[in-house]
């Protein structure tokens, strides 16, 4: 198995603080990795250390195979980046700043630049500019900067930041593109966790500087079974008939109105009819399965607030 990007044992002290505890993050050529965490958990701080913007204070970072150090600075034109806010010359449009970053980053096939505007949805901006754009045009404008050399690892923090729905599908479509048919690489953090479920391959959690859990998507699919969750006017009532009369053990009570059912092969509109013979009166059920948002949530649950 090939790993692109690898970090053994990172640790990151600030002012006698660790915010990176001993992360081993391993990130395999062509996936999505999502990289999920709550706010200052230590996201950020893990990708500027990947592009050598911030040094590791303990522990080693591998990428392309060779040992990331200081004065590694052939590496980084093999990747592209956005980490928090992408700034620009505010002045010039995106077509200048595209111009200039790929003077300055060495790469003249200026031919990709057409390509990469309409690439990103900013085809009608013209000469409009950068100051001008929205929060989400802007981001969508570092993405294309982050493209236009066609980097084998792309590092995206929080890319759909600032976009709409549309805008959202259409970034969604643009990297499950990118990883299958260029097989480039992407280390993708957000907080949006539905994205991340729909595109990522591998999921890393990230709790108070420490990486909770690494596993594919597949796996986390796998681990949790389908449920019927049931809500109820009188739920004591339901889950007695549930238990007693309809002999099924395998539920659980969430709340004074809803009961889950992880019984297999159960179908909701037979536990219906029975669940009316017997009087109970049934304000909604549902056949749903376990998300990757309930799966994180349980991962850093007691850590303060999802962001």
């Amino acid at each position: 198995m090939t790993y692109i990007a690898r970090t053994i044992g990172v640790s990151k002290t600030y002012e006698g603080i660790e915010v990176v505890s001993d992360v081993n993050m391993n990130i395999k050529q062509g996936e999505i990795y999502g990289f999920l965490g709550p706010n200052g958990a230590g996201k950020t701080t893990m990708m500027k250390m990947l592009t050598n913007l911030v040094k590791p204070t303990f522990g080693e970072i591998e990428l392309f195979g060779e040992k990331l150090t200081p004065t590694s600075y052939e590496v980084l034109k093999r990747m592209g980046s956005i980490i928090e806010y992408p700034f620009f010359y505010d002045r010039l449009s995106a077509r200048d700043n595209l111009e200039l970053h790929c003077e300055y980053m060495g790469f003249h096939n200026k031919k990709v630049i057409n390509d990469m505007i309409e690439k990103v949805g900013l085809k009608d901006t013209g000469k409009k500019a950068v100051r001008d754009f929205s929060l989400g045009m802007k981001q969508r404008l570092g993405i294309a900067r982050a493209l236009i050399t066609t980097p084998e690892l792309l590092i995206l923090d929080e890319p759909i930041n600032g976009l709409d729905p549309v805008g959202i599908k259409e970034m969604r479509d643009l990297f499950k593109r990118l990883s299958t048919e260029y097989r480039i690489t992407l280390l993708i953090s957000s907080h949006i966790l539905g994205e991340i479920e729909q595109i990522a391959d591998t999921v890393g959690v990230i709790r108070g500087g420490r990486l909770v859990e690494e596993v594919s998507m597949e796996s986390i699919r796998g681990l949790h079974s389908e449920y019927v969750e049931l809500q109820a006017v009188d739920i004591r009532k339901a889950t007695y008939v549930i238990e007693h009369q309809l002999g099924l053990q395998n539920f659980k009570l969430m709340d004074e109105q809803t009961v889950r059912i992880y019984d297999k092969g159960l179908v909701p509109s037979q536990l219906t009819s029975q669940l009316i013979e017997h009087g109970v009166q049934i304000e909604s059920i549902f056949k749903r399965s376990h998300s990757l948002e309930e799966h994180f949530l349980n991962l850093v649950k007691g850590d303060g607030d999802v962001a």
